[in-house]
């Protein structure tokens, strides 16, 4: 037994659970942490100037390493509320962050001290669950239960708040337990009468179609997913965010797919006889709840983890509960011993040309002439220059979404963004994450210039770690997305839509960072490939047509809200 603070107890559960960087501000409500923090040499901190723009790193950090990103507000009140956007972009990613935060000493709770916020009611609608701390000889078990619940299916964000006096309180302590020892997982099969079912269904389609989600990108299963395609001889179709979820060069990939997808991916879901919905909820962004974006004839089977997705917002013929990485193999091998499957032939090649055709149409209406730049021939350029491990994270916003699927990803875990929170001001500080999960890939952000605004203080945080993203701000001096609405609308009636700002590319240069600027797309070019060799967090401020926005109209969006 050992006698600890429940500061060291909390550091020292950090430790126990393999935690090797954990991203907060410090805070006088948890300075026994932070003092604990100083002879943890194995976690690496990494303090950063607001915590929300932390929560947005943990969310990066976590679906890039498949592990929790933590997350620790040291103050409690307002530091415990910057928290609150970040985890609800994280609940809505389904991302396992860990956030922890300094709260009130338990003798102030309800006297309107300083401070003083009800923390335990503030999160619970952000997160999957919420504690306070009762006592320091409860930090270790509460700690292994917030990793255990932001790691359990599905994944997503938990908060525990650690009281002042739990911190400072002492306990007597023995050994801390290790992830093996209390949360062991396998992910579940799927019912073989199911699996038998669902082969029999795609071996007798004219028109299937996969459709590959989350599921299988944040499991990195791209093989079995693939492998799946083959053996059923038909296309896949990412769900919109996860267009990474298969590499981008297989001849069987057709993108994202939906009403802001690729015409290509959309038709085939519209269309399809028989869809797989692997580790997919087809939800709003795949479909926005309407059968104009998927087909109402089609059968439908729908793989989930979580049994109360299957058949939410579509009728199923076949729902299974399973891991989709694992499902995938089962139908595979169940697959092979059916009949020959020739149905789905003409079907399939009929798409691979339709994909080819279509690609090569993109690179060839690019606009690379006009300035000021084109969306179409800036995304060509950046097709052309970003390495092929490149991993890009991406904001909410007009220009993000002209972006998603008029950018290549070559392999899995490539592309980051808001998803269905819809968040601006996210990109940046979520490539920082991704950048600490994995430093040997170039990351390379987008967002618009509304957004950097938001977030451009951590170009400090950047710099004071040598966290060497590449950040691309495609400035078009407002904010798209609602001059789109506007526009589109509202009869060009514009008010407070247009934004001013800095030159970025200056900025970068104060903070110590690398800046650039292109007004053409040889400039751009050429600051990309010097930015991601350059060895410093680079800026790179490009000048883009506020005309330029999303059309609204072409969406089958019945509301204006989304």
């Amino acid at each position: 037994m050992e006698k600890m603070t429940g500061g060291q107890a909390a550091v020292t559960a950090l430790e126990a659970e393999g935690v090797s960087t954990l991203f907060g501000l410090i805070g006088s409500a948890t300075m026994e942490m932070f003092d604990a923090l100083y002879d943890a040499r194995g976690i690496r901190f990494i303090g950063v100037h607001d915590e929300r723009t932390g929560t947005h790193m943990a969310d990066g950090y976590a679906r890039m390493s498949g592990q929790a990103g933590v997350i620790l507000a040291g103050q409690n009140g307002p530091g415990a509320t910057n928290l609150v956007t970040g985890l609800a972009q994280a609940k809505a990613a389904y991302s396992p962050v860990v956030s922890l935060a300094g709260a009130l000493a338990s003798g102030h709770v309800y006297r309107d001290a300083f401070q003083e916020v009800d923390q335990q009611a503030l999160f619970k609608p952000v997160t999957k669950k919420v504690w306070t701390a009762t006592g320091a000889d409860r930090v270790p078990e509460m700690m292994r239960e917030a990793f255990r619940e932001a790691l359990a299916p599905r994944r997503g964000p938990v908060q525990l708040n650690l009281p002042r006096d739990v911190l400072s309180g002492q306990a007597e302590f023995g050994a801390f337990q290790t992830p093996g020892q209390y949360r062991p997982f396998a992910a579940p099969a799927g019912a073989p009468e199911a699996i038998d079912r669902a082969a029999a269904m795609l071996a007798k389609a004219a028109r299937p179609v996969i459709i590959a989600g989350g599921g299988i990108k944040n499991t990195e299963a791209a093989e079995p997913c693939l492998a799946l395609a083959e053996a059923a001889g038909c296309p896949v179709v990412t769900s919109p965010g996860h267009g990474d979820a298969v590499p981008f060069g297989h001849p069987l990939n057709a993108g994202q797919m939906g009403p802001r997808g690729n015409i290509v991916a959309s038709r085939l879901v519209k269309e399809a006889d028989v869809i797989l919905a692997l580790g997919t909820r087809i939800g709003f962004n795949s479909t926005f709840y309407s059968y104009d974006n998927i087909s109402e004839q089609a059968q439908i089977i729908q793989v989930e983890m979580e049994p109360t997705a299957i058949g939410r917002y579509f009728p199923v013929t076949l729902g299974i509960h399973g891991d989709a990485p694992t499902v995938s193999g089962q139908l595979t091998a169940a697959l092979a011993k059916t009949d020959a499957r020739t149905k789905a032939e003409a079907w399939t090649e009929a798409f691979k040309a339709e994909r080819s055709a279509y690609l090569q149409t993109r690179d060839a209406e690019a606009d690379v002439d006009s300035t000021p730049l084109q969306p179409s021939g800036l995304f060509k350029t950046l097709r052309d220059v970003l390495p092929k491990d490149a991993a890009i994270t991406m904001d909410a916003g007009t220009l993000c979404l002209q972006a998603t699927d008029a950018l290549n990803y070559w392999q899995p875990k490539s592309l980051f963004t808001p998803l269905d929170f819809g968040l601006v001001g996210f990109s940046f500080a979520c490539g920082l994450g991704v950048k600490l999960a994995a430093p040997d890939r170039p990351v390379v952000s987008l967002m618009g210039d509304g957004g950097f605004g938001m977030t451009v203080s951590e170009l400090s945080t950047a710099v004071d770690h040598g966290i060497n993203t590449l950040t691309v701000v495609m400035n078009n001096r407002c904010w798209g997305a609602e001059k789109a609405y506007q526009r589109d609308f509202f009869g060009e009636r514009y008010i407070g839509a247009d934004v001013s700002s800095p030159p970025f590319d200056k900025l970068a240069e104060l903070y110590g960072a690398k800046g650039y600027r292109a007004d053409t797309l040889p400039q751009l070019a050429e600051a990309v490939e010097d930015a991601l060799q350059c060895g410093k967090p680079a800026v790179i401020d490009t000048m883009v047509d506020p005309s330029a926005l999303y059309s609204f109209r072409r969406d089958s969006f019945k509301h204006r809200g989304g």
